[in-house]
This record gives C-alpha cells, structure tokens and sequence, in this order.
C-alpha cells in the first residue's frame, strides 16, 4: 500500500502529488482531438450539430459527464468488494442538462446505480454516502482553482 513521506498508509485516491497527474490534449483534425494520460489515449470531438465536422469521440462535455459516472461506479464497486458482494452487473446511468443562458455549462447530472442485487436499506443508505462522495463528485462541490496560460509552440516570424 502507498505511503507518504511519513510512512502513514494511503488509499488510492489520497496519494500524493506524482509525476503521472498530466494530462496533454492535442489537435488531431478538424474538431477533433487526441487526449493523452498515463499511457491511455481519448479523443474528444465535437458532432455537426454541434458546429463540429464530425462525431468520432464523445464531446469533452460528455466526457466530464462520464467521468462522474466511472468515478461513482469505481467507488460503489469498492462498496461491493469490501462487502463481499459481488460487483458484476453493476452499472451507472448518468443523465445531464445543459443550462440555457450563458456561460455555456451543464446544470445538472443524474446518476442512477443499478447493484447486481437488491440490498436492505442499511446497505443502500451506506452504499448512497459513498458514492456520493467519490473525487469527481467532491472536487465539483469544492471547485478547484483554474489557470491558463497561453504559449507558443513557435516563435512569430517577423
């Protein structure tokens, strides 16, 4: 089990600070483009009716949705582990709004657990507050700071 720099235990998403938390997205073709982490690859697009020229990748929209859903699924299936119930069959559905004025973001997301078996009340109410506290969800409800700056992969010609 990873350790900090003190020796006291680490759960996976506690560790810290790594040379692996980057992420580098670059331009492919038209709308689309090639989202590098850890040794993983993604594409994000945008479809037509979007203003896009295709639709071969989810849009980043859809993907910070997904990601919300992958990380409450990840932690209802440590519930399901560490209960020793079977996690297989387990699936996250996860409905989003977009907000109608401006700036331009998603109002809101619903997310729907299906367990591979009914649970009592006391496994649901437990299984609801840890799902409902996985990095993605937390990190929406304490926002990160934000900042861009803005490089030049060439120099201008003069």
């Amino acid at each position: 089990m990873p350790r900090t720099s003190s020796g006291r235990a680490l759960q996976a998403d506690q560790r810290e600070p790594a040379d692996n938390r980057h992420v580098t997205v670059e331009h492919a073709a038209g709308d689309l483009y090639r989202i590098a982490v850890r040794g993983h690859e993604l594409w994000a697009d945008h479809p037509g009716v979007s203003g896009g020229d295709g639709d071969l990748a989810p849009t980043p929209t859809e993907l910070f949705v997904a990601s919300l859903a992958s990380c409450t699924a990840f932690y209802a299936g440590r519930y399901l582990t560490r209960h020793g119930l079977d996690r297989a069959g387990l699936r996250v559905d996860a409905e989003f709004t977009m907000a109608g004025d401006r700036p331009a973001r998603v109002r809101g997301v619903m997310l729907r657990v299906t367990v591979p078996r009914e649970l009592n009340p006391m496994q649901q109410r437990a299984l609801a507050a840890v799902v409902d506290h996985c990095t993605v969800h937390n990190t929406l409800r304490h926002p990160p700071q934000v900042g861009i700056t803005i490089a030049a992969a060439r120099p201008l010609r003069r």
